[in-house]
């Protein structure tokens, strides 16, 4: 529950930080003050996991922004695991019925650019559970998209549900006309495209 509060931490710019398995968010946050100080991805990574006592516990991925990828696993996180990185793009999982759900993510997010990232993301998500997705059955699922350093283009979260990546799907199919508008509204109070 509540795992789009913990897990996912991004700001254009800057890059972004996945810290799940048995997640801090403290590291998100330590991790991306690193990035923001001019860190590339692996050196994250690594003063990431030296600064946590419990690393063994857990799985991150990091996306600097000249779109390095690196991502860890301690020998403690749930079995299946796998990691996926990818010049601009990282997909990880833990507790997975396969280790072939990262990979099969990464190859829906790259396989079609001219997509909106929120979109490709989401048939990422959906290609993981199409997979196998994770032993114990997912309850919460999200989808973040950054406009700016702290403006989320798309935020869109579902918690405690029984379907979770249906339900986001639903929710995402309803935002997107309409992501474009809402961001005026931050952006552009006065521009006569708003509509509502």
């Amino acid at each position: 529950m509540a795992g789009g509060a913990r897990i996912v931490h991004c700001a254009v710019g800057i890059g972004a930080v996945v810290t799940q398995a048995r997640s801090d968010p403290r590291l998100g946050a330590r991790g991306m003050a690193l990035l923001a100080a001019g860190l590339d991805a692996q050196a994250t990574i690594d003063a990431l996991v030296a600064s946590t006592p419990h690393a063994q516990w857990r799985q991150i991925a990091v996306l600097d922004a000249a779109g390095n990828t690196a991502a860890f696993s301690g020998p403690r996180v749930e079995s299946a695991m796998s990691e996926a990185p990818a010049q601009d793009m990282c997909a990880i999982g833990c507790g997975l019925t396969s280790a072939l759900v990262p990979p099969a993510m990464l190859r829906v997010v790259l396989a079609d650019p001219t997509l909106p990232l929120a979109e490709r993301l989401m048939l990422a998500l959906e290609e993981g559970q199409a997979a196998g997705g994770s032993e114990v059955p997912p309850q919460s699922a999200l989808l973040r998209v950054m406009a700016g350093a702290d403006l989320p283009l798309v935020d869109l979260r579902v918690d405690c549900d029984p379907a979770p990546v249906a339900t986001l799907r639903t929710l995402w199919d309803r935002y997107a006309p309409i992501a474009g508008e809402i961001m005026l509204r931050s952006t552009d109070p006065e521009n006569p495209a708003i509509r509502f």
